[in-house]
């Protein structure tokens, strides 16, 4: 079982595992509302809805639209990639469908990381069979060299090397979502 032997300021340990402070809640912060005030701009007049992917993009999420400055809504929808492991299994399943209609509506998928990309080709897929007026992706954290499919992420917090993140919604076994900040698995 993964549990916290011991928490500082910067590092947290896992058993044989040292997770390293890569940004911290005010970094965070600060990008979040960078990115929200571009969302605001971009939606002046409209109102989109955000489907938070969960369940790591529920902080993210919560955070960024207490930012956005025009009418919103929110819906979530559950898949699973991961699992209990730190590397995605290679299959996507949906396990939550949406409670909202977003046809012909402004939509923006809101993820909390974005690794090789299947899941957002898979959203892509699903959401483009509703036909919304427009759809675009938000992502906390994006891996650049670990994308192995062509997608497009439109708001991004954050470019991060290929290693395994905890904390501030990202988990590893559906644990340490609760961090504040974001730890990297050190070397």
């Amino acid at each position: 079982m993964h549990k916290i032997d011991s928490i500082e300021k910067d590092v947290v340990i896992v058993g044989a595992e040292k997770f390293v402070t890569l940004f911290n809640e005010e970094t965070i912060q600060r990008r979040v509302k960078e990115m929200a005030a571009q969302i605001s701009e971009d939606y002046k007049g409209k109102t989109p809805v955000f489907i938070g992917v969960l369940n790591g993009a529920f902080i993210f999420l919560s955070d960024l639209i207490k930012e956005v400055k025009s009418d919103c809504e929110i819906d979530f929808f559950k898949l699973s990639s991961y699992g209990d492991e730190k590397i995605s299994s290679g299959n996507v399943k949906l396990l939550k469908e949406l409670n909202c209609d977003v046809s012909g509506r402004d939509i923006i998928i809101v993820e909390d990381i974005v690794d090789s990309g299947l899941s957002i080709k898979f959203i892509e897929e699903l959401f483009s069979r509703h036909t919304p007026a427009s759809m675009k992706v938000c992502a906390l954290l994006v891996k650049p060299n670990s994308l192995k499919y062509e997608v497009k992420i439109d708001y991004i917090g954050f470019n991060i090397p290929s290693k395994f993140v905890i904390g501030y919604g990202l988990d590893y076994a559906q644990k340490f979502r609760n961090l504040k900040n974001i730890y990297v698995l050190s070397e």
